[in-house]
């Protein structure tokens, strides 16, 4: 569930992995990412510090020069009250102007979207990781998927001749 990893303007700081999209690196090629924070309620925060949240259904809409995150499941904390959260509400994503004026120049163009590809903590704070991204065609699935199964293969092979083993 929790794992640490780098984020990727902070390379210094390590980040605690709550959920990550893998569905989307396969369906979409991802040509820009961005790192946005999240505008949360506590019982929110609470529910992602227990590493619960999907991100399948995620994607981002700008509105009124304001990036908004739509369709992410974050699960009602079990110990919250009448102040619990609606599971699958729309989040504020905080960009600054010109990350948002980029992002909407480049989803003008025909084709593009925005997903959601991870949600992690920084020193605390809640962020989630957005890709500018095109779907694949399913020729492009099936091609991604031979490619990674022939270097597995390669890769067991190199294992074998190191260790002495043939064939």
């Amino acid at each position: 569930m929790a794992k640490q990893g780098k984020s990727p303007k902070d390379a210094g700081e390590p980040r605690k992995l709550v959920a990550s999209n893998k569905k989307a690196r396969h369906d979409y090629h991802i040509d820009d990412v961005f790192e946005a924070g999240l505008v949360l309620q506590g019982t929110e925060v609470k529910s992602l510090r227990l590493g619960r949240a999907n991100l399948t259904d995620g994607f981002i809409d700008i509105d009124g020069g304001e990036a908004w995150l739509h369709g992410v499941h974050i699960p009602e904390y079990s110990q919250g009250s009448w102040t619990n959260h609606a599971a699958r509400r729309k989040r504020k994503l905080l960009l600054n102007r010109a990350e948002i004026d980029k992002i909407e120049r480049k989803v003008s163009e025909k084709g593009l979207t925005v997903i959601p590809l991870s949600l992690y903590f920084v020193k605390g704070r809640a962020k989630v990781e957005i890709g500018v991204a095109k779907g694949k065609k399913s020729w492009d699935k099936r091609q991604a998927l031979s490619e990674r199964e022939f270097d597995r293969e390669k890769q067991v092979e190199l294992g074998r001749r190191l260790k002495g083993m043939r064939d």
